[in-house]
């Protein structure tokens, strides 16, 4: 069995990547995006964070969140919004992938998968890449020739609070970084 080893910083500011079950493109779908939303509002009211940024993709979503002091459970956040948005979305009639016989015998549900990546910012600079490769990820992933039109993105709250132009991303703002694992 693989033990996965995370880090765990009280008050720290992460970088997530979350990922739909075998990549199913449900996410940005009108139903999914008003559950999810649902979901990370009941459990910030339960368990506080601050959402730095986010991007929801078809398949994905990458948020860098802000833990209150003396807090590191972002796990059981994730946990408990995946939860609370599989029961809701397959109550209001979503549907679900199909299951291997291991993922029934664990209780698992085919809409996320299992797991989830995290990265530690340790520094401004490092926030800083981050938000730009959550803001430039739709690019990335050929979704829009412009950042900005992206709607399910922080990106326009970052142009209001004057972090960028308008314009900005018409080229790679992250060369060199190294994209999650689930990327």
């Amino acid at each position: 069995m693989s033990h996965y080893r995370r880090n765990y910083v009280p008050g720290g500011t992460y970088f997530f990547t979350v990922t739909t079950y075998r990549r199913r493109k449900i996410l940005v779908d009108p139903l999914a995006r008003t559950l999810l939303r649902a979901a990370l509002s009941t459990i910030k009211e339960k368990w506080p964070f601050e959402i730095v940024a986010i991007v929801l993709l078809p398949d994905h979503l990458h948020t860098i969140w802000t833990l209150p002091p003396e807090d590191d459970h972002y796990s059981r956040r994730w946990r408990r919004i995946k939860e609370e948005f599989t029961r809701k979305y397959l109550a209001a009639g979503g549907t679900e992938s199909p299951q291997t016989a291991s993922r029934i015998r664990q209780g698992q549900r085919g809409i996320w998968q299992k797991r989830f990546w995290e990265h530690t910012c340790r520094d401004e600079n490092d926030l800083k890449r981050c938000v730009d490769y959550v803001h430039w990820n739709p690019k990335k992933h050929h979704l829009v020739s412009s950042v900005k039109d992206w709607i399910w993105s922080s990106f326009d709250r970052f142009v209001t609070l004057g972090e960028y132009p308008p314009d900005w991303g018409r080229d790679d703002p992250t060369p060199g970084y190294d994209a999650p694992e689930w990327e």
